[in-house]
């Protein structure tokens, strides 16, 4: 039997290899075990489906409500692809006791995946993930056929998108956003997104442009990511049919990336900074601001400007996710593109994180690059890189040890001021400048992320970084 582990955000594999009806079947089994030993006051028992646009998710998706209906569950199976914020909506929406998403999000196509959702409607904290882990093969699979389980009306097969759509048009000012005349174009990297936009704003004075929207399994040939290698062809079309601005959405839609409206590539670190500064400048919001530690520091120097908390997490949203849960957070960010807003699921939510950046042009009316000008002007440059290089497992607690021992006297030319080593090893130089070197959860890959004022101050942090590779 294959190892299933879950990591960073559920559990993914190679679709024929180790994600197979049969594995799929044993963590279904599992998660019904788990959630009847640990029962919510206030949760029925009760799941919520969903399924992306990946080879076979569909059939994934309907294997997974016939496991929970076998187990006594009512299941509410989505009737199409649907973006993963609009399952962990509907769990939190219909007090579910949790939810799954049959996605593995930004991989290669040749994977799928296994995202668990909680009754909050953000993801499985930790110790729920360990405790499936655990309950692998305990008990023999029970399973319903979905058409029998429909007839008895243990599984309903419903259209989920409408309350996810109504729940975040009212968290922004919608109406602000209808008569804006804004003209955006959706690269929805052939992701469950596709189309979002265009219902969304459906009827305004809004021009929705959706690029590479068809359902292909391939993707493409990209991995449906919201980074720069991936843009090319919709970078191409913008500079030729300019926009206001372009949003991305990942594939399965809970991460958001952008371009100008030219098709110039605008990083996630750049619109989390607008995000915040639209937040406290525009809506006058206050609270804490939660980032994963290796989203830029900008952040933090805002946040040292307006007076407000900031809280470091590991990587990976479920962190994120449990300082939303404790309250107060004003917005939660992560470097790959997640962002969490209050008043919603503690949850990544790409399509509402669009909407956010509507709102901000709406309300500024300039554009996005006179934006991001005006945050350099204010908090100096910023520039980043990451490098994902083959690094065995065996080593990398040798090499993380390494670092903790011998960490660098400076960053470039600034004096290093801190080490953190809870989640991999991040430098910090007191200029703001950083390096972190940190493993993957689940593959013999190390990553190296730098942020310094400029390119060539990053290219040189990451030689920095692989150098120290070799060390070991």
């Amino acid at each position: 039997m294959a190892t299933v582990k879950f990591g960073t955000d559920g559990w993914r594999a190679v679709i024929a290899e180790d994600f197979t009806f049969t594995n799929l079947d044993r963590v279904s089994q599992a998660t019904a075990d788990y959630w009847k030993a640990h029962p919510v006051p206030g949760a029925e028992l009760k799941v919520i489906v969903g399924y992306d646009r990946r080879f076979l998710s569909d059939q994934f998706g309907r294997r997974v409500a016939e496991v929970f209906a076998g187990n006594g569950y009512q299941v509410v199976l989505t009737s199409e692809p649907t973006p993963t914020p609009a399952v962990s909506f509907a769990v939190k929406d219909q007090k579910a006791i949790g939810g799954v998403m049959i996605t593995a999000s930004h991989n290669p196509p040749s994977f799928n995946g296994f995202k668990l959702k909680s009754h909050y409607g953000g993801p499985a904290e930790p110790a729920v993930c360990q405790g499936v882990e655990l309950l692998l093969d305990h008990n023999p699979v029970r399973a319903q056929d979905l058409n029998a389980a429909v007839k008895e009306g243990r599984v309903a097969i419903k259209n989920i998108r409408p309350a996810h759509y109504r729940a975040i048009k009212n968290l922004v000012d919608f109406k602000l956003i209808a008569k804006s005349k804004l003209r955006f174009a959706h690269e929805a990297l052939f992701g469950v997104g596709a189309g979002c936009f265009n219902e969304l704003l459906a009827g305004t004075t809004c021009n929705v442009t959706t690029l590479n929207g068809a359902h292909d399994v391939l993707f493409g040939g990209i991995n449906p990511e919201p980074i720069e290698k991936n843009y090319g062809r919709s970078a191409a079309y913008l500079k030729k049919h300019p926009h206001d601005v372009c949003l991305v959405t990942d594939g399965d839609a809970d991460r958001v990336g952008a371009m100008d409206g030219r098709g110039n590539y605008l990083s996630t670190h750049q619109l989390i900074c607008l995000l915040l500064h639209h937040f406290v400048v525009n809506r006058k919001g206050r609270g804490r601001v939660v980032k994963a530690l290796t989203t830029t520091s900008m952040m933090d120097k805002m946040c040292a400007a307006y007076g407000l908390e900031l809280v470091e997490t590991g990587v990976g949203f479920k962190y994120i996710c449990a300082e939303m849960l404790k309250g107060d957070v004003l917005i939660g960010a992560e470097e790959s593109g997640g962002i969490g807003f209050p008043g919603h699921v503690p949850e990544r939510d790409g399509i509402l994180a669009g909407l956010m950046l509507l709102e901000l042009l709406a309300t500024e009316k300039v554009s996005v690059n006179k934006l991001i000008a005006r945050l350099e002007k204010q908090f100096g440059p910023h520039r980043y890189g990451r490098i994902d290089t083959h690094f065995p497992l065996e080593k990398r607690a040798a090499l993380m040890d390494f670092c903790v021992k011998n960490p660098p006297a400076k960053l470039l030319a600034s004096p290093l001021a801190d080490v953190k080593s809870y989640d991999g090893v991040k430098f910090v130089a007191e200029d703001g400048s950083w390096l972190m070197l940190r493993g993957s959860g689940t593959e013999p890959i190390l990553r190296i992320y730098a942020e310094t004022k400029s390119d060539a101050g990053v290219e040189k942090l990451l030689k920095m970084g692989m150098q120290l590779t070799r060390k070991v």
